[in-house]
């Protein structure tokens, strides 16, 4: 039986992506593995690994709850160290403000697919992911301070549900289905 590591996620649109992948360049010092530029997105719901059959569901589920939901824009406002500024972080993300159909969106989401889930919803593009023994390494007044005001605006127009594959030279995304809002 095949087995599909799915997630839903709201794709960028490539200029976005192509401004946020430049932030590796700005602090490219920082002991982190950088998402792939074309990898850039936000991620509704982890589904993890179901089978040829729940894939179908999960697509039928997700039409049922995207149908329920209109066009919206979403503004991201902030790239920092998160969680919430945990230390030592794990990653280096973008944040935005939460709309209230960007909530609608994951509440309908969450009912469609029977998720619980007992975290607030923080919605964040994952930029890089820390590498913990390294950055512990450097001594605390010389880590980079990341805490940087942004404002990109852009439209969401489309839900998209995802196969990630692993490899070893990083995740390689596929979009099975691309919904309409």
């Amino acid at each position: 039986m095949n087995r599909h590591r799915i997630f839903i996620a709201i794709n960028l649109p490539n200029g976005v992506k192509k401004n946020l992948a430049r932030y590796k360049e700005r602090w490219f010092e920082i002991p982190a593995k950088w998402v792939k530029e074309e990898n850039i997105h936000l991620t509704l719901e982890f589904l993890g690994y179901v089978s040829d059959q729940e894939v179908l569901d999960i697509i039928n589920m997700t039409r049922e709850a995207v149908s329920k939901c209109s066009q919206f824009f979403i503004t991201l406002n902030k790239v920092s160290y998160g969680p919430d500024n945990k230390i030592p972080p794990k990653m280096i993300w973008v944040s935005g403000e939460i709309s209230e159909e960007l909530n609608s969106l994951k509440q309908e989401l969450d009912k469609a697919l029977g998720v619980m889930e007992t975290r607030k919803f923080t919605p964040h593009i994952t930029l890089a992911r820390v590498k913990k023994w390294d950055w512990q390494r450097i001594e605390p007044d010389e880590r980079e301070d990341i805490d940087k005001d942004i404002s990109i605006n852009f439209d969401v127009n489309s839900v998209e549900i995802m196969e990630s594959v692993l490899k070893k030279g990083g995740p390689e995304y596929t979009v099975l289905e691309s919904i309409k809002l």
